[in-house]
């Protein structure tokens, strides 16, 4: 199951894994999208509003009995507003989704992941959720937010056979991620990734869940940070090329 797989890092996950032979479950919030992706890839659609919460019943109601990896992708970033002039709408719909959005999934797969062998859950979260930065303050808030709910999901499920994993990207350079948080600005939005020498892509995010998942299950990685080499950190980025 991946959710937000309609385009982006949960598109390149749901083919990614597909080619491993997991029979995929493609969620998003938009038809036409999920009804493609789930066509190139011989994959099951189901539109899903991951803040929905019929939405999450019926989703849990397709899975049915058994679930082995759960791919909570669903979120975003909305806006880089500072504190001072934060917009509480952008702020509070980036918490449903990538929090309370995940939260709920979760909750409503944990009988089907724990009925499989070794179910897998693995969050997409960001390297925004360990160090905040100017003007990011309300993606990072979400970040952080969804990063204690996976240590906290890792601790209460001790003693199980599910294993919980985070993969936190840095800068990546997806379809839409930075054209939805500059509101369509594109010119905005290309000035993110300007002088970056290959920021990771959607398909290096991918291959690191798919990496995670494809272990023994006896084997857990708690959290995967992965960035471009051209970033050092969220506030390091070489905009020149690289020697």
């Amino acid at each position: 199951m991946v959710t937000g797989a309609s385009g982006g890092i949960g598109r390149a996950c749901a083919t990614r894994l597909a080619q491993d032979g997991y029979d995929v479950w493609v969620t998003a919030r938009r038809q036409d999208r999920v009804e493609q992706v789930a066509a190139e890839i011989g994959g099951r659609p189901l539109v899903v509003d991951v803040t929905d919460p019929e939405d999450v019943a019926r989703l849990a109601e397709a899975v049915g009995d058994r679930l082995d990896l759960l791919v909570n992708n669903a979120g975003g970033a909305l806006g880089a507003d500072p504190v001072a002039q934060a917009d509480l709408d952008g702020w509070r719909a980036m918490y449903e989704t990538n929090v309370l959005g995940t939260v709920a999934v979760t909750k409503a797969l944990l009988p089907a992941l724990r009925a499989a062998d070794h179910g897998t859950v693995v969050v997409i979260g960001s390297t925004a959720g360990a160090v905040a930065y100017e003007g990011g303050g309300g993606y990072c808030a979400a970040k952080f937010a969804e990063r204690a709910v996976v240590d906290t999901l890792r601790l209460e499920l001790n003693g199980t056979r599910v294993r919980v994993s985070e993969v936190a990207p840095g800068m990546v350079r997806s379809e839409s991620f930075a054209l939805t948080r500059m509101h369509g600005d594109e010119a905005a939005a290309a000035k993110v990734y300007e002088g970056v020498e290959q920021p990771l892509t959607e398909e290096d995010v991918a291959e690191c869940v798919a990496w995670v998942a494809s272990l023994p299950g006896h084997v857990n990685i708690d959290r995967m940070v992965v960035r471009p080499v051209a970033q050092a950190a969220a506030h390091k980025v070489h905009r020149a090329p690289l020697t």
